[in-house]
Parts: C-alpha cells; sequence; structure tokens
C-alpha cells in the first residue's frame, strides 16, 4: 500500500501573520524563510498524526484488494472518493463504479467498501484510490492543538534558521509538542 499526494493543499493552516505575531517579529526579511517553516512544520505534523491538516487530493495505490473487502486509507480524515480504477491485464485503466460504495472517512483509518470489486491484470500496483482528505479548506477547521503545536514548532526551527535551512528541518521538536498532538496520532498494537 503506497499513499501519493496528487494535489496539495491550497494553503497552510498557518498564516503568515500569525507566525509572526508568535515570534514578535516585524521586519518582513524573514517571510519567505518562516514561509518554509510552516510547510516543514504541516508536512511534519501530518507524518506524525497520519492525518491532513488542509483539504488535499491523496491516491492510494493497492496491490490486490484487501480479503475484507474493506480497504484502510491511512490518511484523513477522508472527506470523499473522487475515483476508484484497476488496470486489466492489457493494462488499461477501468473505473470502478462508486454507485453502493460505503465510506467511513472520520474513523482512524479511514474505511472504504465498494459492492464492485474486479481483480486487477497486474500483480503490482493494480488498483488506485483517489481521495480528498483534510480538515477543510479553512484554517479554522484545523483543530486548535494542532496550529498550536506548529507554532511553536516554527518558533524552534525559527531558533535554528543559521545551522540548519528549511530543507533540512526540522532541528529537533520542542518541548510541549508531543503533549499537543497525542490525542491526535494513530495508535497501533
Amino acid at each position: 500500500m503506497t499513499i501519493v499526494l496528487t494535489e496539495p493543499p491550497e494553503a497552510e493552516p498557518l498564516t503568515l501573520a500569525e507566525v509572526k505575531a508568535h515570534l514578535r517579529i516585524d521586519q518582513t526579511d524573514e517571510d519567505a524563510g518562516l514561509q518554509a517553516l510552516i510547510a516543514v512544520a504541516r508536512q511534519h505534523l501530518e507524518r506524525e498524526t497520519g492525518l491532513c491538516l488542509m483539504a488535499q487530493t491523496l491516491r492510494l495505490i493497492l496491490d490486490d484488494w484487501p480479503a475484507t473487502g474493506v480497504i484502510q486509507i491511512a490518511r484523513g480524515p477522508v472527506q470523499a472518493i473522487e475515483d476508484v480504477c484497476y488496470y486489466d491485464e492489457n493494462g488499461t485503466v477501468v473505473h470502478v463504479s462508486l454507485q453502493g460504495h460505503v465510506l467511513d472517512g472520520q474513523n482512524r483509518p479511514a474505511r472504504l467498501w465498494l459492492k464492485n470489486r474486479p481483480l486487477p491484470g497486474r500483480a503490482l500496483n493494480g488498483i488506485e484510490v483517489t481521495f480528498s482528505a483534510g480538515f477543510g479548506e479553512a484554517a479554522t477547521d484545523v483543530p486548535g492543538p494542532l496550529k498550536r503545536a506548529m507554532l511553536i514548532h516554527v518558533g524552534y526551527m525559527h531558533a535554528f534558521r543559521g545551522v540548519l535551512p528549511p530543507d533540512q528541518q526540522p532541528a529537533g521538536i520542542p518541548d510541549g509538542y508531543e503533549r499537543l498532538i497525542a490525542a491526535y496520532r494513530l495508535r497501533r498494537l
């Protein structure tokens, strides 16, 4: 199972103004660096929790249908299933009807049941499920503790800006970060 980002979020959960107010920065000479750190903080938080903070489109790639008939989607919250397709024995893309499908997008992991599950013609990567996930389009849709975790993380990374460039961040995790995101982590046995 592989998940690929096909359409990134159009906005970040934190605005530049929020971050600058948190860091008490008035000048504009660090704006580009702060924007980069906001994106790094979001991406790190999404990896740590398995959540999509802002609306985005992803593709789940499977080798075969699960034996239970229920496809588990590890990224969420899943808002909608946009397309399900498989590759036949000739490598042609065949779209699966979504009529009668059942989606439990708020569950962790999200679950999808399809009425029609034809066998793919490929042994590997034969099935693709395209879905939209995220708390919403607006930053106000993101839970407060996650935004707060991002704020302190951006502040922490900003303190290391002379040591590590944004593409090598995060430099570390600030105190309190783990407590803020603990309730949002996906627990596995």
